[in-house]
């Protein structure tokens, strides 16, 4: 079997509410990118990835010229077994990993179909039925947030994001966690997620001001160096999310003691063959993983609900319903939430495919 033909598209995805982050991020209407690759026997293998402007080094509209650099070594490639073909595009495409990960994310779903398998048996085979869910609120006023908390709970969800920082007032996230936490109780995990926006001084003086909270605290700082800092400081437990990417940050963020859960982000790692291993370096390194990825809808959850669905349960923190956040759905398949919990698509491969009729002529196509 051989790839024939590759075929992109650029998709708005507009998120129910706006989401507000530390430093002045938004997450409100977003690109997405959809890649095919089609095979010489009828096959089609679905890819996705989606960068928050801002978040990443990474944006939309770089996919596809870092696509056309590497349809030589894709076009006449056979898909099956992805990372022998994602080691030929590293040699030849130095980095941007976001746009391997729509590839490699297309590449698994063809060596599914071929073996007639769901992605989760290729990956180390089903391990959970149903995974939890988590909650993301946008940074607003306390009182608004933790009123979203209480209807998320209402709907079987037990882990809740508390945005921080969006307006540069440590003592207003001071109060966005106390008001979550108590609107939620005890038992819930509640953490609350600079996206990089803050000082460890700010920060410090956050967790100081809540560690009698029973609360975790997500990558406050840019570098692992100033979130090591802030977890000394503060005593509480701490989450990794942009610093961690590779095995260089993840052995980085286990030794200096910040990495009591991780963010193992598809579009972060470069799909699913690095973000595997990434998970078998996290159960060797004792670290809590969330399975997710950085935006995106039908496609990309399916890819990281397979991924954690073949993860030891006790080890899986959580992982997310991106396309439960956006419109429009693109997957009439697509995998639904059910009472805070949600599971991988069935059938083979990722077990969904947009509908291509909706989604109009490809914006580029290479054969």
């Amino acid at each position: 079997m051989k790839i024939t033909r590759i075929s992109l598209w650029h998709v708005p995805l507009s998120a129910h509410v706006t989401y507000a982050m530390a430093g002045g991020k938004t997450c409100a209407t977003v690109e997405t990118v959809l890649l095919a690759l089609e095979t010489d026997e009828g096959r089609t293998g679905w890819g996705e990835v989606c960068p928050i402007p801002h978040y990443l080094p990474a944006y939309a509209r770089g996919v596809a010229p870092a696509l056309q650099e590497m349809a030589p070594i894709l076009l006449g490639a056979d898909p099956v077994g992805p990372e022998a073909v994602m080691a030929r595009l590293d040699k030849h495409l130095q980095g941007h990993v976001y746009a391997k990960s729509a590839i490699d994310i297309a590449l698994w779903d063809l060596t599914g179909q071929v073996a007639g398998l769901p992605l989760h048996a290729l990956l180390g085979g089903r391990q959970a039925e149903t995974m939890p869910l988590y909650h993301s609120i946008t940074c607003i006023a306390p009182e608004e947030m933790a009123r979203i908390a209480r209807e998320a709970q209402d709907q079987g969800i037990t882990q809740f994001q508390v945005k921080l920082g969006a307006d540069a007032d440590w003592q207003a996230d001071v109060a966005r966690l106390r008001m979550v936490r108590e609107a939620v109780g005890p038992g819930p995990l509640v953490y609350g997620d600079w996206n990089c926006g803050a000082t460890s001084l700010e920060a410090t003086r956050v967790g100081r001001a809540v560690r009698d909270l029973d609360v975790m605290l997500e990558q406050p700082c840019a570098t692992i160096d100033d979130c090591a800092r802030v977890r000394v400081a503060t005593g509480l437990p701490m989450k990794l999310d942009e610093s961690a990417h590779d095995t260089a940050s993840l052995l980085e963020g286990h030794a200096k003691g910040c990495m009591d859960v991780v963010a193992l982000k598809l579009s972060k790692f470069g799909g699913l063959s690095a973000a595997r291993r990434a998970r078998d370096l996290c159960y060797h390194l004792g670290a809590r993983m969330c399975i997710e990825d950085t935006w995106g809808s039908d496609i990309t959850t399916a890819a990281l609900l397979h991924l954690g669905a073949a993860t030891a349960p006790e080890r899986v923190t959580n992982v997310c319903d991106l396309s439960g956040y956006v419109t429009p759905r693109l997957a009439p398949a697509g995998p639904i939430r059910h009472n805070g919990r949600i599971a991988p698509p069935a059938g083979v491969g990722l077990g969904v495919a947009p509908d291509r009729a909706a989604l109009g002529p490809p914006d580029m196509m290479l054969d």
